[in-house]
């Protein structure tokens, strides 16, 4: 585990990008520069010595110095003991929906994006809560499985999209089931479930699956994204591209609130419905943290080590070579031919 104690100085990361453009547009002038004057094999016998690769050698040498350099002043610390805790939380487990309706854009920028900002936004607020992701179309499938470890879970998050359904349709029910079956084995009244979805669901039995859930002390709540009065959904990049029926109509998917409705109130939950200035995701959880909490045991790092001085190092190895190393072609080396 690692981490940086002064993280806002890696946002100089953005120079590089910006470094990057420079030098390419440099190249571009010169290049053009040298047309100009003469054509490439007079341009050779000119400047025997000049090395194109030298420069870019030179050039990136400087760039990967500048990084280390960077990543080294952010204090990066390497964790070097860890330790049992005691906390107190609750496990919270949510289910997104990624059939083909979430890329509807009644919600902007659409359902899906607009859902996984406001999950991220949450595992920003989280502290000693486990939170596990459980995504569903035609079935249900574990993302991520129930954890204290929140980087992972926005890196998991970043992945999830329509595309890695290999089912289409909206199995509200399985994803209430696999996620009933995900928490710890404990019998405490601080486990709840969140469905974040447009509500159409054509697959299974949800209320009944809700009920079962709130048997085993689970509360389930639910969220609906998307507009009553619905919205086409794109297919493809193409503006104006819209998936059909087999009358070849523009497929229109509405919110289906009176179903969540039934789930979250079978489920001893809350419903809320997601709007353009807020997904109500805070609110639920907000409303999940007055529960009974638990006390939660975790392994965290409770010491760190300075290893700032190792990449500091390298970036003066790189910045002393970069400053060695000639643009101009070594006229020894410049005689031998290997091919």
């Amino acid at each position: 585990m690692y981490q940086f104690a002064q993280p806002e100085i890696l946002n100089l990361l953005y120079l590089i990008p910006v470094l990057l453009f420079l030098f390419w547009v440099s190249l571009k002038l010169a290049k053009k520069a040298q047309n100009q004057f003469a054509d490439k094999e007079l341009l050779q016998k000119l400047m025997p010595d000049h090395s194109s690769f030298r420069k870019h050698l030179k050039f990136y040498l400087m760039i990967l110095a500048t990084a280390f350099l960077i990543f080294g002043t952010s204090g990066f610390q390497v964790g070097s003991k860890m330790e049992e805790v005691n906390q107190e939380g609750v496990e919270l487990i949510i289910a997104l929906d990624i059939s083909n309706s979430m890329m509807a854009e009644d919600i902007l920028p659409n359902r899906m994006d607009r859902a996984k900002q406001a999950i991220s936004r949450l595992l920003d607020e989280l502290q000693y809560d486990r939170f596990g992701l459980i995504v569903f179309a035609g079935e249900a499938y574990t993302q991520l499985p129930i954890t204290t470890d929140y980087a992972a879970a926005k890196m998991m998050l970043q992945t999830v999209d329509t595309r890695i359904a290999p089912i289409q349709g909206t199995a509200i029910g399985s994803a209430l089931e696999l996620a009933a079956k995900s928490f710890t084995q404990n019998e405490a009244k601080n486990r709840a479930i969140i469905i974040i979805t447009d509500g159409e669901n054509h697959e299974d039995d949800a209320i009944k699956a809700a009920r079962e859930a709130k048997e085993k002390g689970i509360v389930v709540h639910t969220i609906g994204m998307g507009l009553p009065k619905g919205a086409p959904i794109p297919a493809g990049t193409g503006k104006g591209n819209y998936r059909t029926n087999l009358k070849g109509e523009v497929v229109i998917s509405k919110l289906d609130e009176t179903s969540l409705i039934q789930i979250a109130q079978e489920g001893g939950g809350s419903y809320i419905r997601a709007t353009n200035t807020s997904t109500g995701l805070k609110e639920l959880f907000n409303e999940i943290n007055k529960l009974e909490k638990q006390e939660l045991e975790s392994k965290i790092f409770a010491e760190y080590e300075d290893q700032f001085q190792l990449l500091i190092g390298l970036a003066a190895l790189l910045y002393l070579l970069e400053f060695m190393l000639l643009e101009r072609k070594n006229k020894y080396l410049r005689k031998i031919k290997l091919f």
